[in-house]
């Protein structure tokens, strides 16, 4: 027995504790994690700092429903009115935010309500996937390790940002489900491992396609193991009925009218069937289970042909991109979207420390796999190893696989931390053990990356790129909008990035949202500010817009100065005037700019 200083008795106890209760120990984590969160975010609570236009956008969702929209009725009316748009998600992850408002709005009115519900609303999801990481890491690495994964969380700052007050779109959601998918694959009871994995890629597909990819991943990792080894028919029958099963049930009780067609970017008929075809044939494989391996693949390479040739016959045009929009809106939007970028098309002060824990997961992932090569945690490590190699390669298509990427590091980083877990342990030189275990942390959490680029100022943002940032952040604050509903309500024309935000703070409307069913109405945006003032004129009066709203320099701007050095908004940035715009008088020292459009 190693020595410590610890009297035996103590140790004892506490690893007891440790063990025995670890999902009380986890939850107790999760609560003191969101408390202090909340409390280091209060500010930003109480200015209803919902810094991305999709937290403005669920937030006005869930204004409609309480307000008595119906459940299946998607349209926001106050985007490109009077007609309004159709938004791609589902309800479902509005339902706690709408329960805390409903829940709080008696005690404290509805304004601080709603601070309440956007602060408090993203970290529930966290719960769950600090759960499923820490059941993951106890099965695959020890009993005891589990908080060493909820310490890496912490610091896995692109995931942790998902689950951070006033984030309360979908994605912590589905980062959660992506936690208790892996849970689900290493749980070494067949049946629950199944149905964990089939019932949170349902919940998953019913709240967006983003994680679509590691849907499929999980599924054929399944298959794989099922072909490995046939005892796994257990697992693959669950997985197969909860998957159809769950997803069926998230269509009928979610799917919004505008996504019964047969459209490519969400769950609709295209994917329900898809999904149901699925997994009627996965099933029938568990049924069968032939004793030979090759007929297992065979049979499982026929399944895949007869999905993939039924998606492919029955709905051709989901073969190209999923949202389905214009060459002209992907070419002057979509493609330009930062997240939908490549990991290596970004500066290094934004790539290094996204990339740095999914490659020291990988490396530790791939090492735990070999160690356990003669031992049953390798059919664990083997799912967690693909899953961190598939991520890592998703980051090469798009940034915005660096949430999952981090999350699935986790296993492998905290195996790796574990092998120099006997040697700190050992007795002697306790202090300079402790200095080692920081340095080991601050290596195994990627933490490194972030701390270097801080200390020697690595690719530091130009002083034109702070302006703009800056610019950008004031015009979406709280202060700055408020003024504008001393005007009475009205269509105002501004930039696409800024209508989400300006209908949740005023009573006014926009014209669009960087959303691609709105595509027809961002490209008038698009035509109007690069275009001659004639033709803005003509957009705006179209749009019945009867105020112009803009921000100088707000990031947005200056791709239509790029773009049309000689189109309306960069002559009005110029300080050109025209005769159909009235300047509008503003709180002296606001960000914008406003006109009356004659």
């Amino acid at each position: 027995m190693i020595d410590h200083p610890l009297p035996p008795a103590t140790l004892d106890k506490a690893v007891r504790v440790l063990d025995r209760h670890w999902l009380r120990l986890t939850l107790l984590a999760w609560l003191s994690i969101a408390i202090w969160y909340v409390w280091q975010r209060w500010a930003a609570i109480h200015w209803l700092s919902l810094g991305d236009t999709d937290d403005n956008m669920r937030l006005m969702q869930v204004r409609a429903l309480l307000d008595g929209q119906g459940w299946f009725d998607l349209r926001n009316y106050r985007l490109n009115p009077p007609g309004g748009f159709d938004i791609h998600w589902s309800r479902l992850v509005d339902l706690p935010i709408a329960g805390l408002i409903v829940l709080l709005r008696p005690f404290v009115g509805v304004a601080e309500a709603e601070r309440l519900a956007c602060g408090i609303a993203p970290l529930l999801p966290m719960a769950i996937a600090l759960v499923a990481m820490s059941a993951t890491l106890r099965r695959l690495v020890h009993p005891l390790i589990w908080p060493l994964g909820i310490a890496i969380f912490v610091n896995a700052n692109n995931t942790l940002a998902m689950f951070m007050p006033d984030r309360i779109d979908h994605h912590g959601w589905q980062l959660a489900m992506l936690a208790v998918t892996v849970a689900g694959l290493c749980d070494p009871s067949r049946r629950r491992g199944g149905a964990l994995v089939g019932i949170a890629t349902a919940v998953s597909l019913t709240i967006g396609l983003e994680m679509l990819p590691y849907a499929a991943m999980a599924g054929a990792i399944i298959a794989l193991a099922w072909i490995w080894d046939p005892a796994e028919r257990e697992r693959l029958a669950l997985y197969a009925l909860t998957l159809a099963g769950g997803t069926a049930a998230g269509f009928a009780g979610f799917a919004s009218y505008a996504n019964r067609v047969y459209r490519c970017d969400a769950l609709t008929p295209v994917y329900a069937a898809t999904v149901l075809l699925a997994g009627g044939l996965l099933l029938a494989l568990a049924f069968l289970s032939p004793r030979k391996p090759a007929v297992r693949l065979v049979l499982a390479l026929v399944a895949g042909v007869l999905v993939a040739g039924f998606f492919a016959t029955a709905f051709p045009q989901c073969l190209g991109r999923p949202e389905q929009v214009s060459d002209e809106l992907y070419t002057s939007w979509l493609s330009q979207v930062r997240e939908a970028k490549p990991i290596y098309r970004h500066p290094l002060r934004v790539a290094l420390p996204i990339v740095t824990l999914p490659l020291i997961g990988l490396i530790g992932a791939l090492l735990a796999t070999w160690r356990a090569r003669r031992q049953p945690s390798l059919r664990g490590w083997a799912c967690v190893a693909l899953f961190g190699t598939f991520a890592a390669l998703m980051l090469l298509w798009q940034a915005r696989a660096g949430p999952a990427a981090q999350l699935l590091a986790i296993p492998g980083a905290v195996a790796l931390a574990w092998l120099a877990v006997p040697w700190l342990l050992a007795p002697r030189w306790w202090f300079a053990k402790m200095l080692a275990a920081a340095a080991l942390f601050v290596l195994v959490s990627g933490s490194v990356t972030s701390i270097v680029i801080d200390r020697f100022k690595i690719d530091q943002p130009s002083k034109y790129v702070r302006r703009v940032n800056k610019a950008t952040g004031r015009c979406l604050t709280l202060p700055a909008m408020q003024p504008l509903d001393r005007f009475p309500a009205q269509t105002m024309f501004t930039f696409v990035d800024l209508g989400p935000r300006l209908i949740t703070l005023t009573h006014h409307s926009a014209i669009a949202g960087p959303y691609h069913r709105n595509g027809d109405a961002i490209l008038d945006v698009h035509h109007a500010f690069m275009g001659s003032p004639e033709q803005a004129h003509a957009i705006m009066k179209r749009h019945d817009a009867t105020m112009l709203l803009v921000c100088p320099d707000m990031a947005e701007s200056t791709n239509y100065k790029a773009k049309a050095p000689n189109g309306f908004y960069a002559r009005l940035a110029r300080g050109e005037t025209f005769d159909w715009l009235v300047p509008m008088p503003i709180k002296k020292g606001s960000p914008f700019r406003a006109f009356t459009v004659e």
